[in-house]
């Protein structure tokens, strides 16, 4: 019987990339034999995760999908080459499921699983699918969404929708919160305040905590921080934590998320799609900060079902930076001083969690494989 070969496809940010990684690891754990194949970008950050993975892997030349002309030319151009490398690989395997997780390097191996008629799923983790997803689409078999909201926003077509959450990688089932505090030099008697703007780091919200030093020393008894600057913005974090008297710890990357968020006690955050699915699942009361310039504002609206639930509030990056201070610590101060609310929250996030998504996923891949094989006999 031919192995099974699962293309994944997706990268350019951890937002493509995680999900994916948590699927992969769930189907190799319930099928060992299976063979595990990516398509990611060319970007940094794909070479950084996809390096220590062991996962055999094929970078793409493609480029997002922007509506202005020099671009949009430069988007074909590239969706063409990457599709054409991609029809290559996926045809040199007898028995193939496809997968992609959306933005510009997903779609042309949708399209080139579509033409080679092998099972093709999409996972959507936003509440509003971007371009590329909505491209990707018309392509797809089976949709994986993490919000019921989603179905609204997709094409109508042949691909059955199921809402089944955002998978996260295993680390989230078993967290060893002690190794993040020993890893970074932790005092375990105080509580933790995260501050992370995601994989790339956030420079407006590095420096409204920057600004905010002075007033957070009133918690230096009870509290330290740790920040998460984004490898672009360290050094200028760094200096902003020059003369701090709170106990602090700024990195420009941490890999052990899991760990980490189990070690936490208050996060301030983006509130992309893999984030509040993070901060669910370890549930860990948060203040999200919606990145502002999306036009349809999905992470707004991702962070809008953390607030529903109870387990967030949502603090807007506006403009003016000082109302972006004042704003973010009329929010902090409060629930830096009542325990109680933040256990509260933090319960309520198992209303918003669903820590099985990766499995749940990995194993409709193997069905969607299992059905194929069959028909094809």
């Amino acid at each position: 019987m031919d192995t099974v070969c699962f293309f994944f496809a997706g990268g350019g940010t951890g937002g493509h990339i995680y999900p994916l990684l948590a699927v992969a690891e769930q189907v190799r754990e319930k099928q060992p034999e299976a063979e595990i194949h990516f398509f990611h970008s060319t970007r940094a950050v794909d070479q950084r995760v996809f390096e220590k993975t062991g996962f055999g892997r094929t970078p793409l030349p493609a480029s997002g999908l922007y509506t202005h002309p020099a671009k949009f030319l430069r988007f074909v151009l590239t969706f063409q080459q990457s599709y054409k490398i991609a029809l290559r690989v996926i045809a040199e395997r007898p028995n193939v499921v496809v997968i992609g997780a959306g933005g510009f390097v997903a779609g042309p191996v949708c399209r080139a699983g579509r033409k080679l008629d092998v099972p093709v799923a999409l996972l959507n983790v936003d509440i509003v699918p971007g371009r590329a997803n909505r491209l990707s689409a018309r392509w797809a078999d089976e949709i994986f969404v993490q919000f019921e909201e989603s179905r609204c926003h997709l094409p109508r077509g042949r691909a059955t929708v199921r809402a089944v959450g955002c998978p996260l990688r295993n680390g989230f089932a078993h967290p060893a919160p002690d190794k993040a505090i020993a890893d970074l030099g932790l005092d375990a008697d105080k509580h933790v305040l995260l501050i992370t703007g995601a994989s790339s780091g956030s420079a407006r919200i590095n420096e409204a905590i920057c600004r905010l030093l002075p007033k957070l020393e009133a918690f230096a008894d009870r509290w330290q921080i740790v920040h998460l600057t984004g490898l672009d913005n360290h050094r200028v974090v760094l200096k902003g934590y020059d003369g701090a008297h709170i106990s602090h710890k700024v990195v420009n990357y941490y890999d052990g998320m899991a760990d980490l968020f189990a070690a936490t006690d208050l996060v301030i955050g983006r509130s992309g799609a893999v984030s509040v699915a993070e901060y669910a699942v370890a549930g860990v009361p948060s203040i999200c900060m919606p990145y502002p310039f999306h036009k349809d504002r999905h992470q707004y609206l991702n962070a809008s079902k953390l607030v529903e639930a109870g387990a967030a509030v949502i603090v807007d990056d506006v403009t003016d930076p000082d109302d972006r201070v004042g704003f973010l610590w009329k929010e902090l101060e409060p629930l830096m001083a009542d325990e109680k609310r933040r256990r509260r929250m933090s319960d309520a996030c198992k209303q918003v969690a669903k820590p099985d998504a990766a499995a749940e996923i990995a194993s409709r891949l193997i069905d969607m494989a299992r059905v194929r094989r069959a028909s094809a006999t």
